[in-house]
């Protein structure tokens, strides 16, 4: 699911999908608008991992981004969480304003990051919520640490690297998904400002994501232009290497999937014939997939609550953030 940098496919064939802090967020006219404190915590020898705590009382929250984004991808949505969790989000190594280490990209390892995380912060039984390849952290935590958590939310990340009895998506279907035609590669004009890069990513991928998102992303220029991604591929390489197979998960869970994805109006209302045909049969078997392997999540473990929103976007939590909130207060309601 991931090109890099992200397409429609990375987002809807679910992704594997920064260094250094943005330099005063790159211009004294902008600054991120979402209410989170910052703070860098220590996991591994010279790695310091961003957290950031948008406050709140209540269960303790801890949301993962997927691969390809970091923490302030929630930046919109997290406050809303906020007004009866006490949240927090984490970057992982490799991305955003986290360290960049060589090594260190293992599931486990990857998974030891947050638990490093919740031991410096002394959180003691919080809700983890993955959204994409971050349900391959919480799965190794579910695992190998199931006290340490009261729960995991799987938000569009319950795949083969989170979960893999050998029923569910193999890489072959995986590779079959591979049939959308590329959209034009962005142009000058749509790098001349995030607000801008945002507007062609929509058309594209069909949702935005926050401009603190994008700029811990992505380099900016000297005259204010959106530059190079900021994460090596080799960092994807590491931990696409580093995989691990999960299929015990022994606490409450609650998993979200969106048969078959959303796409951006670049693909759904393009009268290109081979676009039409690309995207219909990417739906087709798109949707057959995602159903496949929520068959399989729901057969493996059967106390997991397995929801489905079809016709989402990858990154469910801003196209049906509704939605995902109501089923999050509900499956923590119920926890004991």
């Amino acid at each position: 699911m991931i090109r890099r940098p992200a397409t429609v496919s990375t987002l809807v064939c679910v992704a594997l999908a920064l260094p250094g802090l943005i330099r005063a967020q790159d211009s004294a006219a902008w600054h991120d608008p979402s209410p989170h404190n910052i703070q860098f915590i220590t996991v591994d020898n010279d790695v310091q991992l961003e957290v950031l705590d948008w406050g709140g009382t209540g269960w303790t929250i801890v949301l993962i981004p997927g691969m390809g984004n970091n923490a302030h991808v929630f930046d919109e949505f997290a406050p809303k969480l906020a007004a009866r969790y006490h949240v927090y989000g984490v970057t992982r190594r490799g991305f955003g304003a986290s360290s960049h280490p060589a090594s260190g990209y293992q599931a486990d390892r990857l998974g030891d990051d947050i638990l490093a995380v919740l031991d410096a912060l002394k959180l003691k039984s919080p809700v983890l919520v993955g959204h994409s390849f971050g349900g391959e952290e919480m799965s190794s935590i579910g695992s190998r640490k199931a006290e340490r958590v009261a729960g995991l939310v799987y938000l569009d990340a319950g795949y083969e690297y989170a979960f893999d009895n050998g029923k569910g998506v193999t890489p072959e279907e995986r590779a079959g998904l591979n049939v959308l035609p590329d959209p034009p590669p962005f142009r000058a004009v749509d790098r001349a400002s995030f607000g801008a890069y945002e507007i062609r990513y929509k058309e594209i991928n069909g949702i935005s994501l926050p401009e603190a998102e994008r700029r811990q992303s992505y380099e900016p220029t000297a005259d204010g232009h959106v530059g190079k991604f900021r994460t090596l591929p080799a960092v994807y390489d590491a931990i696409t290497a580093g995989r691990q197979k999960y299929v015990q998960i022994k606490t409450p869970v609650l998993a979200i999937f969106t048969p078959p994805h959303a796409l951006g109006s670049w693909y759904m209302n393009n009268e290109d014939p081979a676009v039409r045909t690309g995207v219909e049969t990417f739906l087709t078997r798109d949707e057959a997939l995602v159903e496949k392997q929520a068959k399989a999540f729901e057969v493996g473990i059967p106390t997991a609550k397995v929801v489905r929103l079809p016709h989402a976007n990858h990154y469910v939590f801003i196209s049906n953030e509704s939605d995902v909130l109501r089923e999050m207060d509900a499956f923590i309601g119920k926890l004991p």
